[in-house]
């Protein structure tokens, strides 16, 4: 007859630890996504309680723009460059650094 000697079984543990939790804060994509948003509700915002850009001459034609679309242009540039920097590839040094 043998004996076979049992472990006891692992606490299964749900809790995660803590450092985990902030590390996932950290991450430079959660900013840029965190950037690019906000960005873009200033365009929403602007849309919806903006005025207009208004300019008369003296034949009578007037040209009406709405403010939201400077605002549009400039999120659109930094939505590009935020987003090259926060999910853009690690690029290797040219030098071998």
């Amino acid at each position: 007859m043998t004996t076979q000697m049992q472990q006891p079984p692992q606490q299964l543990s749900t809790s995660r630890p803590a450092s985990e939790g902030w590390a996932r804060v950290l991450v430079p994509e959660m900013w840029g996504t965190v950037a690019i948003v906000a960005m873009w509700l200033a365009v929403l915002f602007t849309g919806v309680f903006g005025g207009n850009y208004t300019q008369s001459t003296p034949g009578g034609v007037t040209t009406v723009i709405p403010v939201s679309f400077g605002v549009a242009v400039m999120a659109a540039f930094g939505t590009l460059v935020v987003s090259n920097r926060a999910y853009g590839r690690k690029r290797a040094n040219k030098r071998g650094d």
